[in-house]
């Protein structure tokens, strides 16, 4: 079909997402700058400022583009996002950006495509949400864009911080078999994402390790390294055990691991919903550990109601796992747009506490940003 030219705004931070939409949209090519025609964005929050800049930049030079955003932070934020773009996809994009584009391309009303919005007549217009997709019938990317193998999508869990289950869902939804498969025929060496690996054939609550040995044991007759547990998928610390670690060293490359730990805190940890304990984070260190695989925790500082003593307790934990021969990632708390904790700011950070963390870094033994 003639019409406007499509164009992705590809960057490194939002790749992922590109590569599994980019296959969807017909004629559609990758840039690096605005172009006239269609311009597509996938924002994410800490993006949102910069690419405003460049599409009010762009705009104000007279280019003729209709310009769509989607991702977690048009989809929280439409009305914002709409007053510097003509359309937000709200949700999941693979149904609707596709029935976007050929409504403006054949001049249908855009508001007869549900999980959309947009402004009329001064008007905020937010169209019928759009159900959540089955994954077998979108491919997680395709060539000539490769991407890690996207086999779960959702999370039952609602983390207070976290958009996941805002933006997917709180079912777990699983590629199959013989998807993951043909999508890791195309790989040299097989990475995935996943919001808890461990998970993957589950409801999220509790695993089913037969559905992932099942699945390990099928990719590895390809003959081709397996990292399963990595960034930029990682596990739950109470998904962790020996049997599941006994997958790892029985069918992957990797001997490590990617786990969300979070706190130090256990009244952090309940406060924020995570559903375990600092003891299941020890333990999975523990475990790891026993089976020969570092463990990578990931934790957040200054979270909305951290005491110092909170904030110390989670130091402790950092240095705990480092003094184990665990590695750390520390973040520091960002208020996501959509999530229970959205309008709150983070705690003060501790001298003591960057100090601390400060030392393990300089010894190679945490990675992260604390500012």
């Amino acid at each position: 079909m003639s019409g406007p030219d499509i164009w992705f705004r590809w960057n490194r931070k939002n790749r992922y997402t590109i590569a599994a939409l980019l296959p969807l949209v017909s004629g559609a090519r990758l840039v690096d700058r605005p172009r006239p025609g269609i311009m597509l964005y996938s924002i994410a929050t800490p993006q949102a400022e910069e690419v405003y800049r460049e599409v009010d930049a762009a705009r104000n030079s007279g280019m003729k583009s209709v310009f769509i955003a989607g991702g977690p932070h048009p989809s929280a934020r439409p009305e914002e996002v709409l007053r510097h773009f003509d359309y937000v996809v709200i949700g999941e994009g693979e149904e609707t950006l596709p029935e976007l584009i050929d409504a403006l391309r054949t001049g249908r009303d855009p508001g007869s495509v549900k999980g959309i919005a947009y402004m009329k007549e001064g008007e905020l217009i937010i169209t019928e949400r759009r159900g959540f997709v089955d994954l077998d019938r979108f491919p997680s990317f395709s060539r000539p864009l490769l991407a890690p193998i996207e086999i779960t999508r959702g999370c039952p869990w609602g983390c207070a911080y976290c958009q996941t289950p805002r933006l997917c869902g709180s079912v777990m939804r699983h590629r199959s078999i013989p998807s993951i498969l043909s999508h890791a025929r195309m790989h040299m060496d097989l990475r995935f994402t996943s919001p808890n690996a461990f998970a993957y054939g589950s409801d999220g609550l509790k695993p089913r390790l037969e559905r992932v040995e099942l699945l390990l044991r099928t990719l590895s007759e390809l003959g081709r390294p397996i990292y399963f547990g990595t960034f930029p998928s990682e596990v739950r610390p109470d998904f962790i055990s020996g049997k599941a670690l006994e997958l790892i060293t029985t069918y992957c490359t990797n001997r490590t691991l990617s786990i969300g730990g979070q706190s130090g805190s256990d009244r952090i940890l309940r406060d924020i919903n995570r559903g375990h304990c600092v003891h299941d984070i020890e333990m999975a260190c523990e475990i790891c550990l026993d089976h020969e695989i570092v463990p990578n925790v990931d934790l957040i500082l200054c979270l909305p109601g951290e005491t110092e003593e909170d904030q110390m307790l989670t130091v402790e934990l950092a240095e705990q796992i480092v003094r184990m021969g665990g590695r750390v990632r520390v973040h520091r708390f960002m208020p996501l747009p959509g999530t229970p904790l959205e309008s709150q700011e983070p705690s003060p950070l501790m001298r003591e506490a960057e100090l601390r963390l400060g030392r393990l870094a300089l010894a190679g033994k945490l990675k992260g940003r604390l500012h």
